[in-house]
């Protein structure tokens, strides 16, 4: 089966994933689009399941200070290599995370690090859980997993901090 240029194209513009990732995927579901999504982000949380206990001592620590000067954000994104923390890509991600962050204040990166007696909505308080605010149908995990997807590097974010003007000392 041949599958058309511009369908190719098309899947491309809406996952960022590569050409020959997209041609695949598109083979493997006989040319449907939305079936190809759905492969090719399961193709992601696949590889970045494999990549999870990968040591990352690499990265970037990323600050975002939003335009009114009274929030702020830092992130210590870690990847494998200095080569990806160089990446477009990986900076690309560390700069949306940092305005995550500045953005939906979260307490926690995960849900296992929610005490039990937390009264409040691991969506909401888990980093990691988060829907991105960039692409709202994405959690921030899923987002990371397309990240790794493409670098093919393990990827985590180690620690976070928000500044509020005026917040808690």
């Amino acid at each position: 089966m041949k599958i058309p240029v511009e369908v190719v194209k098309e899947l491309r513009s809406r996952t960022n994933a590569g050409i020959g990732d997209c041609n695949k995927a598109l083979l493997e579901v006989e040319g449907d689009i939305e079936k190809a999504i759905e492969f090719l982000k399961e193709r992601g949380a696949a590889m970045a399941e494999k990549k999870k206990d990968v040591v990352t001592t690499e990265g970037v620590i990323e600050a975002y200070i939003h335009h009114t000067k009274r929030i702020g954000a830092l992130v210590e994104l870690n990847c494998e290599t200095d080569f990806v923390a160089r990446t477009d890509e990986f900076k690309e991600l560390a700069h949306d995370l940092a305005m995550q962050i500045a953005a939906t204040s979260p307490q926690f990166l995960t849900s296992e690090e929610m005490p039990p007696e937390a009264e409040t909505d691991p969506q909401a308080a888990c980093l990691l859980s988060q829907l991105f605010i960039k692409e709202p149908d994405k959690t921030v995990q899923e987002v990371i997993s397309e990240t790794i997807t493409k670098v093919g590097e393990n990827i985590k974010v180690r620690r976070f901090a928000r500044f509020e003007l005026g917040g808690d000392h």
